[in-house]
């Protein structure tokens, strides 16, 4: 019997968080919502989702005290995924919020995306990828995935990112920083390349 990998969803009120919880269990997740920092700690792996604004984010992973949580989660080298705004507050702040402080993990900053086009970005777009990432495999050259974003990750160092879309300009959508991948995209709403990629991450939990 396949034991399933314990993914602990970080539960602090905001965002995407069932969806992104019903996404890890039909993949072979054992994955379960939590605001509680034992069952956090004890967890094979740790999804940070979010969507909404930077600093109503910030505030809300603080009102649960789950900011060390996630702090501790990525120190003890367990797989951790953010989504979207999760992916945001892996960075040290946000142009849409620039008095909130951000997790610090991937240093950078979130900017805006370019004036020229829409805002938000609301639609799929093909992934440019950067990196040999792992959890890219088996979903091509050029896999489709599922934006709604008005601001990107933009790190210190290149070398974080992992792959980028065009609009308006080159933006940056996913990142991997030793045991964090994070994705601008969500890959809960991104069908079977969405699948594919938490497939990927739960697989690798225990590899």
């Amino acid at each position: 019997m396949t034991v399933r990998p314990r993914v602990a969803v970080l539960d602090y009120g905001i965002g995407n968080l069932r969806s992104a919880q019903k996404a890890l269990e039909k993949v072979g997740a054992d994955a379960v919502l939590t605001s509680d920092a034992v069952v956090v700690s004890s967890a094979d792996a740790v999804v940070l989702p979010g969507v909404g604004a930077f600093g109503a984010c910030m505030n809300a992973l603080r009102d649960v005290q789950l900011e060390k949580v996630a702090l501790d989660a990525i120190a003890s080298g367990v797989p951790f995924l953010g989504i979207c705004v999760g992916m945001q507050m892996l960075f040290d702040g946000s142009e849409e919020d620039t008095e909130a402080r951000g997790l610090g993990v991937i240093p950078g900053h979130v900017k805006w995306i370019p004036p020229t086009v829409q805002r938000p970005q609301m639609q799929w777009n093909q992934l440019n990828l950067k990196k040999d990432e792992p959890l890219f495999n088996n979903l091509g050259e050029h896999p489709w995935m599922y934006f709604v974003h008005s601001l990107h990750g933009v790190p210190n160092d290149d070398s974080f990112v992992a792959a980028t879309v065009e609009y308006g300009a080159t933006l940056n959508v996913a990142f991997r920083k030793g045991n964090v991948f994070a994705t601008q995209f969500h890959p809960e709403k991104s069908a079977t390349s969405g699948l594919g990629l938490l497939h990927n991450f739960v697989t690798s939990v225990n590899a």
